[in-house]
């Protein structure tokens, strides 16, 4: 079933239940659907909600929490399923995209989508999916996340709109965090991540602080308010401590104002992408960076990718030591950090 063409009216759903870096990756799908349809509803999770809001196209956000989905599942309720259904009817959708990683099954939202009544349903599926979607698409699993959501969008009838390159983006303005990072050029390190098998550890962290400062580089550390005894250490007495002070929105224009952000594989590496700001990845392989490595701007992968780890999608470190992640060193950082900075000057700041 493929849209006719010209078809710019209608309300439309697109769904990503999973956390905030999973929704950024989805903004350029979610354009292409705003380009052909009249109203977007994005159904996420809690996680993703924050970052949901951002995304340039979306009318409304839906928060749900997924059994199916969410690391932390919460238990099946039939009456929490019966009260997502009605609230998907009364929105009366004429389509729906649920987009998915390629670990994950689209099938048990597609049913829920169905018993709303959802007019017209796609995902990629491995899986038979019966009467549950009208557009089953296939595609390569070794390709980055928002080309993957692309591919699904377009075989809807959903395909980018002229001028849209595809990149990540948020909405402008974002709110003005010059109070908080003071004037004058500087890097941010965000030290967390929501899986620890993700995250450089922390003295890894406060020596790359105290390097990049030895270097005459200013030094922001960002984390969320629970990780503000984390950013407090990482700080330490050569950066500037903003543990807990902002939002996703304040972050993301903490990041649009850095020369560049050293984080793990983790949402604000892509939020740093959606604003145009080059990333030091510490990057895990226990996903693939094929898939998940920041998008559409200038990165270096710091890590080993060969690692025993790789492509076990495990949130705790199986090896001990961490050795992936640990064995890079302050210096390497530093020397990533002037290497993309030394790039973006000679290629002129766009942001």
């Amino acid at each position: 079933m493929a849209l006719t063409e010209g078809a710019r009216r209608g309300r439309a759903l697109v769904v990503r239940l999973d956390s905030a870096g999973d929704v950024l990756l989805a903004g350029p799908a979610v354009r292409s659907v705003a380009a052909r349809r009249g109203r977007v509803t994005m159904l996420t999770s809690p996680l993703g909600e924050a970052a949901a809001h951002l995304l340039p196209g979306v009318d409304e956000v839906m928060v749900w929490s997924a059994p199916w989905v969410l690391a932390d599942a919460p238990p099946v309720r039939p009456a929490a399923l019966s009260e997502l259904v009605d609230r998907l009817a009364a929105g009366g959708f004429d389509d729906a995209l649920v987009l998915t990683s390629f670990h994950q099954s689209p099938l048990p939202t597609a049913l829920v989508l169905r018993l709303a009544g959802v007019g017209r349903i796609a995902a990629i599926s491995v899986d038979y999916p019966g009467s549950l979607l009208d557009v089953r698409h296939g595609v390569d699993d070794d390709i980055p996340e928002p080309e993957r959501a692309l591919s699904l969008a377009a075989a809807a009838g959903f395909p980018l709109p002229p001028g849209d390159g595809g990149d990540l983006a948020v909405r402008r303005p974002l709110p003005d965090t010059g109070h908080l990072t003071g004037p004058g050029p500087y890097v941010v390190v965000h030290p967390g991540a929501a899986a620890p098998a993700r995250r450089w550890p922390p003295e890894r962290c406060a020596e790359a602080v105290a390097e990049l400062a030895r270097r005459g580089r200013r030094v922001v550390v960002t984390g969320a308010p629970s990780e503000r005894g984390l950013t407090a250490f990482v700080a330490g007495r050569d950066g500037l401590d903003l543990g807990g002070r902002t939002g996703l929105a304040g972050l993301a224009s903490v990041l649009a104002g850095a020369d560049a952000l050293v984080v793990g594989n983790t949402g604000p590496a892509h939020l740093a992408a959606a604003v145009g700001t080059p990333v030091v990845s510490l990057y895990s392989p226990v996903v693939p960076a094929v898939r998940w490595a920041p998008y559409g701007v200038p990165h270096v992968l710091l890590g080993d990718q060969l690692a025993p780890c790789r492509d076990t999608r495990a949130r705790e470190c199986p090896v001990p030591g961490h050795p992936c992640l640990s064995r890079v060193a302050a210096d390497e950082v530093a020397e990533a950090v002037d290497m993309l900075t030394a790039h973006v000057l000679e290629k002129g700041d766009a942001r």
